[in-house]
């Protein structure tokens, strides 16, 4: 039986346009996809060995993740290591009532300096307005 998990938009609608290589890009949805409800992720070794790749290849992976705050980490997980989870408001939740009130909780902490803000890309050009034609030439 397979879980029902509602995905944030926000990171969703902007992940092509981040300035990181595809291979992170692609490891980022793998994050997701195996993240708990909320964020938490695996452990380092346990991502190494389901993504079929050494431990030291997951840390060059999430380098760019950890710089755009998509991927939090803090101390104290196995043998005094890394724990690692998605910021909340890249996490999938189990319902929409969920994923609301963490996207709330996240604001709040955000403003009080308790958790970073993502660092996507703002949107370059607005959309053409209603009836105006992009000027497409072929090359």
């Amino acid at each position: 039986m397979s879980r029902l998990a509602v995905m944030s938009p926000v990171v969703a609608e902007r992940i092509w346009a981040l300035p990181v290589g595809a291979a992170a890009v692609k490891f980022f949805q793998y994050l997701v996809f195996r993240s708990e409800s909320g964020g938490a992720l695996p452990s380092q070794r346990q991502m190494a060995r389901e993504y079929q790749v050494t431990p030291s290849t997951i840390s060059t992976l999430m380098e760019p993740l950890f710089d755009r705050n998509l991927v939090l980490r803090s101390g104290g997980g196995e043998r005094g290591g890394n724990r690692y989870r998605l910021h909340p408001l890249a996490a999938k939740y189990s319902s929409t009532d969920e994923m609301e009130a963490a996207f709330a909780k996240a604001l709040k902490d955000m403003q009080a300096g308790r958790l970073p803000g993502l660092i996507l890309p703002e949107y370059q050009a607005v959309p053409p307005s209603g009836g105006a034609q992009p000027e497409l030439r072929i090359a």
